[in-house]
Formats: C-alpha cells, sequence, structure tokens
C-alpha cells in the first residue's frame, strides 16, 4: 500500500458557508499536517482568545508559523460593523500575502462566510480575489447544508474563484455528500467529525486519515 497527500495548493484560502462552520479546526488541522504557515487576515473579537492563538495552541506548533493578522477588530462582529465601531476602515491595499519559506505552504483562514462584508462596497470574495488563493470551502453535513453549500459555490464562482474543493464538518451523511458532488460539480475532499480532544497528535492523525489517500503500490 501506498499513501498520496491529497493535492492541496501551495495557498489556500479556507473560508465558509456560515459563520462557526468549523474553519478554525480545519485550519489547524491542515496546519497540523502540513507544517506550514497559517494567516488569519482580520480577526474580529479579542475578548479571550484569538483565532491565531487557538490554533497555536491546539497544534504546538513555534511562533515562526504564524503570522500577525492585519486588523485586529475588537468586537466579534462581522468585519464592516466590527471596524466601524473602532473608527477603522477595512482597505484592500492593507492585504499582502504573506512570504513562505521554502515549500511550506500557507493555510488563510477566513472570517464568517464568503459574503460578509469588509466596508460599505466590498466583500470577503474580493479580499480573495486580492490575495489571488484558491479556495477550500467549509460546510456543514447537517440539514441545510445543501442549498447553503451550492449558493455558495454558486458565488465563488461567479466571482471567478478557484475552488479546490469542500470540507464537511459533522457526523458523516452521505445523502448530503453525494448532492453536494453531484450538484456542485465539486469534489468534497474530508468528512470530519466530531473531535472530543483536540491536541497535535489528534490533529495530526485527523489529517493523515482525511487529506491522505491509500491505493495499491
Amino acid at each position: 500500500m501506498e499513501n498520496r497527500q491529497i493535492e492541496i495548493p501551495s495557498r489556500i484560502f479556507v473560508t465558509g458557508t456560515d459563520t462557526g462552520i468549523g474553519k478554525t479546526v480545519i485550519s489547524a488541522i491542515l496546519l497540523a499536517g502540513l507544517r506550514g504557515m497559517y494567516w488569519k487576515p482580520i480577526q474580529s473579537g479579542l475578548e479571550g482568545i484569538t483565532d491565531t492563538e487557538w490554533v497555536r495552541d491546539k497544534t504546538g506548533l513555534p511562533a515562526e508559523h504564524f503570522h500577525a493578522e492585519t486588523y485586529r477588530l475588537r468586537l466579534p462582529l462581522s468585519p464592516h460593523a466590527s471596524a466601524a465601531h473602532d473608527g477603522v476602515r477595512i482597505e484592500l491595499g492593507s492585504f499582502t500575502a504573506p512570504e513562505t519559506e521554502g515549500s511550506k505552504s500557507l493555510i488563510i483562514e477566513g472570517s464568517g462566510g464568503i459574503m460578509v462584508p469588509l466596508n460599505e462596497r466590498l466583500f470577503m470574495t474580493d479580499l480573495i480575489k486580492k490575495l489571488d488563493t484558491p479556495v477550500l470551502l467549509v460546510s456543514s453535513s447537517s440539514l441545510g447544508t445543501i442549498n447553503h453549500t451550492l449558493l455558495s459555490l454558486e458565488r465563488l464562482r461567479r466571482e471567478g474563484l478557484d475552488v479546490t474543493g469542500v470540507v464537511m464538518n459533522g457526523p458523516r451523511n452521505p445523502v448530503n455528500r453525494k448532492a453536494i458532488e453531484e450538484y456542485g460539480g465539486i469534489k468534497v475532499l474530508a468528512e470530519i467529525e466530531f473531535l472530543p480532544v483536540i491536541d497535535p497528535e489528534t490533529l495530526a492523525r485527523c489529517f493523515k486519515e482525511n487529506f491522505v489517500e491509500f491505493g495499491n503500490s
């Protein structure tokens, strides 16, 4: 038997069909498996632990694997609203994708879903276009996901964005998976079930089980 890593672009933008859909967990799994770099361009909400701090804690990777956020906004709101509260305007010109060393991958985690506003006229899709990065779409496995995922895929493609695949979070649901692949014309790369423990070993094992294919040598 040989194992082959599912082809993941060297730079990938992890976005979702909604907020709270599991983007940060998926980003942590990818980071633990690829041992690359992590960047959260916009952090909305600074009370408690930030997403960057959470991923660093759960992966156990040192500080050099993480890049600072471009915008750190105080309230856990949509970026446009949190920025307005802080007296800040999010500008696309402020974002530059970090350089990575050698062949290290870069995992970029978005904020909220693909259509959250950045300011009065720009959306998260505009940031993805600015960074010129393929997209990994994170969705739920539960009821309603077919509609949400197909709508998100339609919008991403309408914007001319390259979608690498979908990752579904939650209990395995073969009916929903088949519908997303068939009607969305997309590959579901992985189905990630609930992780009762999240630590470096669990994340690395989850990457191997879900993002590495096994075949006959």
